[in-house]
């Protein structure tokens, strides 16, 4: 897809006032935190405006909307479409004052020689800007998305309804039928999709030649275990936000199911009895970033290499540490955690105090550990990175089919 390159238009000024530029950041709630909007202003003296939405809306945004954002705040798996259609623009490595300190997980795919390298879309393999505008993992002087925050994801579910003497430690417990009616997946096919297929796998109902890049062949046969199982009852639902998922748990209604960092925080800050799963076969990964919008140039342009050059210099990742997240330069980060922070997030060791949330509230208990250990650990566990498939639209019109079924049943 990406190898396709239509002709660029003229570049127009972004939004800017008299005197004070204005930056415009379409992202997600992955890392579109009102502490980071309030601090970029400050620090960098502009006005930053978010508009935060799902993964679907946000990458129908970009591609379509080019003109309404200055920066495209999103993750490599959503970069095909928008890079086809030159929404974007090159980021010139120059520009980066600290891209030497950015890791190897981003660069070369493994967080360091011999390194497990997950299958799937890689965010090596489309992060430089080739001479032929394609995207590829060789070396040049501009890349296609600034890597930032980035996790390596899998399941939750209730510590309390669990055999503490049956571990959870199988993404097959994900389809296992003792969790009918109980369970649920994210609805966002490049995602959930992975989910489902680590967990078919795991529980022997089927394999996989790629599971990163899977046939139409192996999507039916997966999409036809699913509607079974939809047919049954068992899937009490589909989420798409961190607060939805959360939500499930919080109204009883699941289980077990699909959980990012974020969903975690939020039930740990409750009280409430949910655990991270830590698959023998691997995490399911993601890598965030930021792309310059085609339209920027000039003053704008100039704002906007402040504001990725900020996101990489300490304070934000330090920010979304205390929400789960993984930075591309820990070190920086490091510095603007306290010694019990960078411990439990980035060590996997016991939390020795109560630790605060992005907003300051106590989100992790004195005493707590997170599940799979250190982040060199977790990050040389990597099963599948979320991918957008060659095969991709036509699994959104199976998934599509999938959630508007369920959603009817529920």
């Amino acid at each position: 897809m990406n190898k396709h390159s239509p002709k660029p238009e003229p570049a127009a000024p972004a939004v800017h006032t008299a005197g004070k530029p204005k930056l415009r950041v379409l992202g997600t709630a992955i890392s579109l935190l009102e502490e980071l909007r309030v601090k970029a202003e400050a620090d960098l003296g502009i006005e930053v405006s978010f508009d935060n939405n799902d993964f679907i809306v946000t990458q129908h945004k970009a591609a379509q909307e080019p003109d309404s954002y200055d920066i495209y705040d999103q993750c490599f798996h959503n970069l095909d479409i928008v890079w086809y259609w030159r929404a974007i623009q090159p980021i010139e490595i120059a520009r980066i004052a600290l891209w030497d300190e950015i890791n190897d997980l981003t660069k070369t795919g493994q967080i360091g020689p011999g390194a497990r390298l997950g299958q799937g879309d890689v965010p090596a393999r489309k992060l430089y800007v080739q001479p032929s505008l394609a995207l590829g993992d060789t070396p040049t002087g501009r890349i296609s998305m600034l890597p930032t925050t980035h996790n390596f994801d899998s399941f939750a579910y209730r510590s309390d309804a669990v055999d503490p003497l049956q571990p959870m430690n199988s993404w097959a417990a994900l389809l296992d039928e003792r969790w009918s009616g109980r369970a649920a997946l994210v609805d966002e096919p490049a995602i959930g999709i992975f989910d489902a297929a680590l967990a078919a796998q795991a529980a022997g109902l089927m394999s996989f030649g790629n599971i990163g890049n899977m046939t139409v062949a192996e999507i039916d046969e997966l999409m036809d275990i699913l509607e079974a199982r939809r047919k049954a009852g068992f899937f009490r639902g589909f989420w798409r936000t961190a607060e939805e998922a959360a939500g499930l748990m919080v109204a009883g209604e699941t289980d077990i199911q699909s959980m990012w960092s974020t969903g975690i925080g939020i039930l740990n800050g409750r009280g409430f009895p949910v655990e991270q799963a830590a698959p023998a076969e691997g995490y399911r990964a993601w890598h965030g970033g930021l792309c310059l919008s085609r339209r920027l140039s000039g003053r704008m342009l100039d704002v906007a290499y402040d504001y990725l050059n900020w996101w990489i210099s300490g304070w934000p990742g330090a920010v979304v540490a205390r929400q789960g997240y993984y930075i591309s330069t820990p070190e920086r980060s490091r510095r603007y955690m306290s010694a019990a922070e960078w411990d439990y997030w980035y060590e996997g060791l016991a939390a020795r105090e109560d630790l605060p949330g992005p907003d300051g509230t106590v989100r992790v208990k004195r005493g707590s550990v997170r599940s799979g250990g250190s982040y060199w650990q977790r990050a040389n566990g990597i099963a599948v990175w979320n991918t957008t498939m060659d095969e991709h639209n036509y699994l959104v019109r199976r998934w599509m089919q999938l959630v508007g079924r369920a959603e009817k049943d529920i």
